[in-house]
This record gives structure tokens, sequence and C-alpha cells, in this order.
């Protein structure tokens, strides 16, 4: 299942723009290997989830993985062939900002090897650019 937030206080929000490097998560805080972004911009529950996954299914249930990012953006989206106007959209989606410079994935207890093998596979399921940190 996506991830998306159980309840929020605005159903609709402004997406806005990122800019900057991300100061605050951009060190490893739980495993010893992580996925970093070198861009910025917007990464979907779907995505997530897919990347997630992918380094899991790489991995074989060896060590641990922390997911850093969650997605609490809500995406609205009109109907296809609806004239313009009458308010925004209904969510279609979830998604989390990502700056760059943050940490996404981590892991632990896993030889190098097989972490970079299975990080590039899920930074290739992400919207936004990737680099392994140690």
């Amino acid at each position: 299942m996506l991830l998306q937030p159980k309840s929020i206080k605005y159903k609709k929000v402004r997406k806005g723009k990122i800019r900057r490097l991300e100061f605050k998560s951009n060190q490893l805080k739980f495993g010893t290997i992580g996925l970093k972004t070198t861009t910025s911009g917007l990464v979907t529950a779907r995505q997530i989830e897919s990347a997630r996954q992918s380094i899991a299914r790489k991995l074989s249930r060896r060590g641990k993985l922390w997911v850093r990012v969650y997605p609490s953006l809500p995406i609205t989206a009109k109907p296809s062939e609806v004239r313009m106007g009458k308010g925004k959209g209904m969510v279609n989606h979830w998604a989390a900002r990502v700056k760059a410079g943050q940490i996404l994935f981590e892991v632990c207890g896993v030889e190098n090897p097989l972490v970079i093998q299975a990080f590039r596979i899920g930074g290739a399921k992400l919207s936004v650019k990737t680099i392994i940190c140690h």
C-alpha cells in the first residue's frame, strides 16, 4: 500500500518551489550507506514505494532499510476534458518535496557491493538524480 497521511489540516496545498540545498537531513543517521539526491523536485509515493521494493528485493531481506522521506504533499488534478474554472481538482496522489542533498534511503548490515547495486536499481525508479554516499 502506498504511503499517505492519515489526516491533514488542509485538504489541498499549493506545491510551491524547492530551491536550495538540504542541510538538515544530508547526513547518514541510521545506516552505513545511503542514497542521496543531487537535484530538487517532487518524489511521488508510488516512486518511493517502487524504489523501496526494488532495493529490498535486491538485498533479499538482509540488513535493515530505512526510508527517510514521507509523501505528505497532496497533488491535485482535474479530470481530462473539463472546462477551466470551477475550483481546484480533487487529490490525485501524494508526493514528497525533496531538496538537493537529502538522504532518501539508508541501509546497514549488508556488504557494500550489494548495497551499491541495489541503490542503483532503486535510484532509477525516482524522478530526481541520486548518488550513493558512505
